[in-house]
């Protein structure tokens, strides 16, 4: 259990005495391999375990048989979340997959997280997702009731993150100042949504790419998809020039621009379905000069944290109706669910994330195929 090791040494053991009984980096692995083969909770890991003793043998050394589904529960709700979700670093080390590109911030709620006997609020996560290698690098959690926010948490998450090479992507929430800031003093660029939360700027950037004269001067590109029974033409706009932004305030209604920030964008799409046409247009802000081309396949690049992460969740893992409550358990299940995606997206990326899980927990030879390519 080499890479595992290396992945999971790190944590301490939360459990005293007797409690001890099975080794905690095996209970982990056997975690870890049973959601990789499809298993979704603590019992389900139990019940995995038992009937793939052999495969698990191959590999682990199981001094005092199979851990029962409550010692799966247990170590899930004390283990320390942060250190839990501190693996992702070094997991990502072993994958050898992190890259850079585009790192889309977003976040979750886990909708059956919630306690009403403890009056706790489901929990959410911010999660960085690199778009091109499709692996979660960080996540963040927190609960509104114990006054955190997404914008909070995403903050903290960039905030102790090496962002150098990353352009980091982000929805409208977080086109913060203080947000922009970390992105910058952490070594990456941001690409934010803007949107109505900042009308004065907002306003003057609709006005000024809704000029045609202006829009002629700029760069372009365009892209046209037919899916779907529906045929979209996406056009972006970007502009380097800002000069008509800067200067003196004369009124506390002006807009204040984020730091270092080098172009304003639009993206256009017109979808046609039907014979209906239908025109939305979004605007973002850039610390890089990007490209009209660049620009519009960061943008749409976000958008993979939705059907890449968040919706393979939900689908193929079944993460909404979790019913984990307790204490950590919900924050480090859903820290597991990521590793187990990061080891499937990385291996035999020719077959579905939902056709892998079916086929691991099928055969053991499967299995084998793709736990072996951690290095």
């Amino acid at each position: 259990m080499s890479w595992y090791a290396k992945v999971f040494a790190a944590l301490p053991d939360p459990r005293t005495g007797n409690a001890k009984r099975h080794d905690l980096l095996e209970v982990l692995a056997i975690a870890l391999t049973a959601s990789i083969c499809g298993a979704e909770s603590c019992s389900d890991y139990a019940d995995f375990a038992v009937d793939r003793e052999a495969l698990f043998r191959d590999f682990l050394r199981l001094e005092n048989g199979i851990p029962s589904h409550d010692t799966f529960s247990r170590i899930f709700r004390l283990l320390d979340p942060a250190a839990f979700a501190a693996c992702f670093g070094r997991f990502l080390d072993e994958l050898g997959a992190a890259g850079a590109g585009v790192l889309a911030i977003d976040g979750k709620t886990l909708r059956r997280s919630f306690d009403d006997a403890a009056r706790a609020n489901p929990l959410a996560v911010v999660t960085a997702f690199a778009s091109a290698t499709r692996v979660v690098v960080g996540q963040q959690s927190f609960r509104v009731a114990e006054g955190d926010s997404e914008i909070v948490a995403a903050r903290a998450l960039l905030g102790c993150m090496d962002l150098t090479g990353w352009l980091v992507t982000a929805d409208a929430i977080h086109c913060q100042m203080d947000t922009a800031r970390i992105i910058r003093d952490q070594g990456g660029d941001y690409l934010l949504r803007l949107k109505a939360n900042h009308p004065a700027l907002h306003g003057m950037v609709v006005d000024y790419f809704a000029d045609p004269l202006t829009l002629a001067e700029l760069n372009t590109y365009e892209t046209t998809d037919a899916d779907h029974g529906r045929i979209e033409t996406r056009r972006a706009w970007v502009s380097h020039d800002l000069s008509w932004l800067r200067g003196p305030k004369s009124a506390c209604s002006e807009p204040v621009l984020l730091p270092d920030m080098a172009c304003l964008g639009m993206i256009e799409a017109a979808i046609e379905r039907n014979g209906k046409t239908t025109v939305t247009r979004h605007y973002h802000l850039a610390s890089r000069p990007l490209g009209a081309e660049e620009y519009l396949n960061a943008a749409r690049a976000h958008w993979s944290v939705e059907n890449g992460l968040h919706w393979v969740l939900d689908v193929t893992f079944d993460e909404d109706r979790a019913r984990n409550r307790k204490d950590h358990g919900p924050e480090n299940l859903a820290t597991l669910r990521k590793l187990a995606l990061n080891v499937l997206n990385r291996a035999r990326p020719d077959v579905s994330v939902r056709r892998k899980r079916k086929r691991s927990g099928w055969s053991d030879d499967f299995a084998r195929s793709i736990l072996g390519q951690m290095r």
